[in-house]
């Protein structure tokens, strides 16, 4: 019996020895995802001709591909190697492609190898309008869940990658509302964030597609928050309905926000 209890100790502590070498560490540079599909990932979604559904085509370009310095943190709230498509799990309105922010982790390790660790937070939602995100909202709430989940073991927010308004270019009402609201919006994340460095890195939403579209980009731009920095997504490559941006543009957002960013902060933590 002895015997038994020694051998069920051993196996016992052997699993548990091996399960703490799966975890991986807490990444030291936190960013969150945020906004509508193109965040969630749009590059490489196509549709069956056939069926009308969705599909996403797998092809990972260099810029997606695993690397062993960046995570992601799941829809269980843990840190797992990040893969794509990172929204898996946690953006359940469509189909999740390839989006900016496996390419922009990329680029930052790519420009700056002694940068360290990235962990990307995934928290964008299709379809979403910029009042269902505001404060106080479950969506807000659940952004607010990931974040503070991320940063649990360690690792300082770093910035925000912000691409959301198509769902506000729709109608009049909503479209003059958008430069009060998205204001309050970084506003309220910075406050209660409270991370020394912090930056929202917004891209402005391609041209041409709704028809208050203009109204929405005129707010993006106008908005002078001192720790916004915003960039243009209009011309990028889309996908075939002309509103989602194409891997290819996926990649191309996701260099210009991390080249954006690492000319403005100089805050690096390893």
């Amino acid at each position: 019996m002895l015997r038994v209890l020694f051998l069920v100790f051993l196996l016992a502590s052997a699993q548990s020895g091996s399960l703490q070498k799966e975890a991986p560490p807490a990444p030291h540079n936190i960013f969150i995802l945020a906004g509508q599909s193109n965040m969630s990932g749009s590059g490489g979604v196509e549709l069956n001709a056939t069926t009308g559904f969705l599909y996403w085509d797998g092809i990972l370009p260099p810029e997606c591909q695993p690397n062993a310095s960046i995570f992601r943190l799941d829809a269980d709230l843990k840190w797992v190697q990040a893969t794509e498509p990172l929204h898996d799990g946690i953006d359940t309105m469509l189909i999740n492609g390839v989006g900016p922010g496996m390419p922009f982790a990329h680029e930052i390790l790519h420009l700056k190898p002694d940068y360290g660790t990235i962990g990307l937070v995934p928290c964008a939602l299709s379809g979403s309008s910029i009042k269902r995100g505001q404060r106080g909202s479950s969506l807000y709430d659940r952004l607010m869940r990931r974040v503070n989940a991320a940063v649990e073991s360690g690792g300082k927010v770093r910035g925000m990658l912000w691409y959301q308004g198509g769902a506000d270019s729709m109608a009049y009402e909503n479209a003059i509302a958008y430069e009060r609201l998205l204001t309050q919006f970084f506003r309220d994340v910075t406050e209660e964030l409270n991370s020394p460095g912090f930056m929202i890195l917004q891209a402005a939403i391609a041209s041409a597609k709704e028809k208050f579209t203009s109204i929405v980009r005129a707010a993006q731009f106008n908005v002078k928050e001192p720790n916004l920095l915003t960039v243009d997504a209009d011309r990028l490559p889309v996908e075939w309905d002309n509103l989602h941006l194409n891997t290819r543009g996926q990649i191309q957002l996701g260099n210009l926000l991390a080249s954006t960013y690492l000319k403005t902060s100089t805050l690096v933590v390893k």
